[in-house]
């Protein structure tokens, strides 16, 4: 079991995904990117870091893109190599190739999944990533 970490402002989008993560791992909720940023430097700090991330693009205050861009930031100031980066999922309602480039090319991200998210979209995105629900 590992430890997910979701930043999704829509409440019936964060309640769904933390359902359907449920069965893979610890899950913890967020609503911005910068929670997501301070949640996630916080658990590796204690020494728990999150095993995955799930960033949606558009959120207040600060959204997925920069969210990502810090999280990567935090990562390689603790000395993390990009072979050993947390997998970061970024999810939107846009299906816009600015976008995924963004999100793959300049940001990191490990995976796109473009929402509504369903059951089937999620496992194939996690098991290529090799994640398996318990």
């Amino acid at each position: 079991m590992g430890r997910i970490l979701i930043a999704e402002d829509d409440f019936g989008s964060r309640k769904m995904m933390q359902k359907l993560l449920a069965e893979y791992g610890e899950v913890d909720v967020v609503v911005d990117g910068q929670e997501a940023v301070n949640a996630f430097s916080l658990a590796s700090d204690e020494s728990k870091p999150y095993d995955l991330v799930i960033l949606d693009i558009m959120m207040p205050r600060m959204d997925g893109h920069e969210a990502l861009k810090m999280i990567r930031q935090n990562e390689k100031g603790r000395g993390v190599g990009p072979a050993v980066e947390v997998p970061i999922v970024m999810t939107t309602v846009l299906e816009d190739p600015k976008n995924v480039v963004e999100a793959y090319f300049r940001g990191g991200a490990t995976a796109y999944i473009v929402k509504p998210v369903d059951r089937l979209k999620l496992r194939s995105a996690l098991g290529k990533l090799g994640f398996r629900a318990t």
